[in-house]
């Protein structure tokens, strides 16, 4: 291994440090907002714009969907052990109004998640080579707050 600080597996997708963030292009026109980010032509098909601002996107989402990936995907996705362990994927709606697809933090399945509860974005390692740590960003489940009597959680 090296000494080699740890660097996106993605450039330009998302954001390191204490608070990480996605990284989307909105739409200079129209002002849709896109992830991954984009760049040509504005994907809204009302919208003839061809320039892209980045935007950060909100740190935390609703869970719109999950589920687990019981199966190892093709190349060129790199298993993180050997044999293949199952992860778990959500769909997380965004403030915005977007929906991104993305792993869940190491050691949370979809028994952690229900559809709406609350995760946010971290940055984890997804595997290391001879020039260092790669990493990637992964949705985290956010711990519910207190319960109300009808089970639900109490506003904060």
């Amino acid at each position: 291994m090296t000494d080699a600080p740890a660097t996106p597996a993605i450039e330009g997708w998302f954001t390191t440090g204490p608070e990480p963030a996605l990284v989307a292009s909105r739409c200079t026109t129209c002002g849709s907002t896109f992830f991954p980010p984009t760049s040509g032509f504005c994907r809204n098909p009302a919208c003839s714009g061809e320039d892209f601002e980045a935007t950060e996107l909100s740190r935390r989402g609703r869970v719109w969907s999950y589920t687990d990936a019981q199966y190892q995907p093709p190349a060129p996705y790199i298993p993180a052990s050997d044999p293949y362990v199952p992860f778990a994927l959500a769909a997380v709606e965004l403030p915005e109004g977007i929906v991104v697809l993305g792993q869940l933090a190491k050691g949370y399945g979809v028994d952690d998640v229900r559809v709406g509860s609350e995760v946010e974005v971290v940055v984890e390692t997804l595997y290391t080579d001879d020039s260092g740590e790669r990493t990637i960003w992964r949705w985290l489940p956010v711990k519910p707050g207190p319960a109300t009597e009808l089970g639900e959680e109490a506003d904060q």
